[in-house]
């Protein structure tokens, strides 16, 4: 997912209808501002929560932004899922992130792990409130690492594209930079009594059909008007996956429809069982509120390997939720995580079948063919200028709408299977 921000050469992998931001839901375990020393940060941990350690010079130079930084070897509390943040998300890390981690069951310590340094593709479009909030900071793509309990890290500064060295300091590192080790915890418990009754099931079941009776007029018309609308595919809902409700912001941001749903993978490795993905969205969910200052779970919905698809960002699974995954191009569109790494590895065919599923559903919900074009305005970013009416395909990847890498060159060459499959799921 490594790419080029709008002043760079290359980075990885509007109208909207906004509400007003809530103020961020108060949480023991959440990041606070840089200030704070890592030992009272420390101190705040608890099962489900984020460490935060501020990293310090390697070398004998220690000025700020010095070219290496990272914490030596040590012990920590648990943690599942690693990744790297600094003060401003306009700032880029030009260099390479790597961290080795000991496992909690074996004690043994793995090799050096490399993290995706260019991760600021995927955020809230320019200008936004969520964008604009005070608490955006520039990070990496986390990386799932599964129980652990010791951390080694280090930083190396590297020339930024474009640019000669002229010296130990030619490309600095950002300042304020800090580890962030997050434990997922475990899933909420349900709820009681009269709450177990009102509150929404852990999975929605496929349906072929959408009764009007329960519908929107406005939707029931256009689903009696529109064949082509998929059968809605079984969706692990927020409760499903164990979603602390309280780390987000209040209340639920949308834009007008969704046109076109980009394709993403997370970049957290490929080194997890399907039994731990509701684990492994718990941590990015943690990371992209508590770490990297998100409102909410960046991605509309994720899908792992074994082809399970999860509701991500709150608002409702068939409503057009803006979300914060596609720097430019969050209006009107929808972002699909398929959890892993997919530059060199291929992805599952149960991963593709379940991008065509929840495609042919969603987006022919608006009417739209997932073999055809449509166009979207840019918000801003590094490939089309704000406000530009771009063409792009109804199931497109990420680096169509940015200069990324993500979703990877294996799953991006798949994505004309799955516009294929979803729309023959639509009958087309």
């Amino acid at each position: 997912m490594r790419g080029f921000l709008a002043s760079s050469t290359g980075v990885t992998c509007a109208a909207a209808l906004a509400l007003p931001l809530a103020p961020p839901a108060a949480a023991a375990t959440s990041s606070t501002p840089p200030a704070t020393s890592p030992t009272a940060r420390s101190e705040a941990h608890a099962p489900g929560g984020t460490q935060s350690l501020r990293l310090a010079p390697l070398a004998r130079d220690r000025a700020p932004g010095t070219a290496e930084q990272g914490l030596r070897r040590q012990d920590v509390r648990q943690f599942s899922l690693v990744g790297v943040v600094w003060d401003s998300p306009a700032t880029e890390l030009h260099g390479r992130v790597e961290v080795r981690t000991r496992a909690t069951a074996t004690g043994t310590w793995s090799g050096w792990q490399e993290l995706e340094t260019h991760n600021a593709d995927h955020a809230a479009d320019p200008g936004t409130p969520e964008s604009a909030s005070g608490r955006v900071r520039g990070a990496t793509a986390p990386l799932w690492v599964g129980e652990s309990d010791g951390v080694e890290v280090r930083v190396r500064a590297s020339d930024a594209p474009g640019t000669a060295r002229s010296g130990p300091a030619a490309a600095p590192l950002p300042t304020g930079l800090r580890l962030e080790l997050v434990d997922p915890g475990e899933a909420a418990p349900p709820p009681t009594n009269r709450a177990r009754s009102e509150a929404e099931p852990s999975v929605l079941p496929a349906r072929t059909a959408l009764p009007a009776r329960t519908e929107r007029p406005a939707r029931a018309a256009r689903q009696r008007a529109e064949p082509h609308a998929g059968a809605r595919p079984a969706i692990t809902t927020r409760r499903g996956w164990g979603a602390d409700e309280k780390l987000r912001e209040k209340g639920f941001v949308y834009t007008k429809k969704v046109k076109t749903a980009f394709v993403h993978h997370s970049a957290t490795g490929n080194n997890y069982r399907c039994s731990q993905a509701p684990s492994v969205i718990r941590s990015i969910y943690r990371y992209h509120v508590n770490s990297t200052g998100w409102r909410d779970l960046g991605y509309n919905f994720l899908v792992d390997k074994c082809g399970n698809i999860y509701e991500g960002r709150a608002g409702g699974v068939s409503k057009p939720v803006l979300g914060a995954h596609t720097l430019g191009f969050n209006a009107n569109s929808m972002g699909i995580a398929v959890l892993g790494t997919y530059s060199s590895k291929k992805p599952s065919s149960a991963a593709l079948k379940a991008i065509a599923r929840l495609t042919a559903w969603k987006v022919g919900l608006y009417g739209m063919n997932p073999r055809g074009k449509t166009y979207l305005k840019s918000g801003g970013g590094n490939l089309y200028r704000k406000g530009r009416k771009v063409r792009l395909n109804v199931i497109s990847g990420h680096r169509d709408g940015f200069a990324t890498n993500c979703p990877g060159k294996q799953l991006y060459a798949k994505l004309g299977t799955a516009r294929s499959k979803a729309a023959a799921y639509q009958g087309r």
